[in-house]
């Protein structure tokens, strides 16, 4: 009877440890084979919006700065205008 109680702890022993082993390496498995190509896409999709976005900032800067050389050449052009009046008392 002894014997029969080792056997059996023995065995529910590497059970437990094979379902363990099937928990942990299931989840890396899944991934391997079924996400990882669409996980690779979505980040090459990121970084080239990343890129455009960049190129449009830098774009945008040299637009600025092109406004500010504008100003710059016609200071009247873009104050806004002041009218001088006197009150006489």
């Amino acid at each position: 009877m002894l014997h029969n109680m080792r056997r059996n702890s023995f065995l529910a022993g590497i059970f437990k440890l094979l379902i363990y082993v099937i928990l942990f390496a299931a989840p890396i498995w899944f991934y391997m084979t079924y996400i990882s190509s669409s996980v690779d896409n979505l980040v090459s999709t990121l970084n080239k919006i990343q890129g455009t976005s960049v190129a449009a900032q830098n774009k945008f800067s040299g637009l600025e700065d092109a406004l500010k050389n504008f100003e710059s050449h016609l200071p009247a052009f873009m104050q806004p205008a002041t009218t001088s009046t006197s009150v006489k008392n």
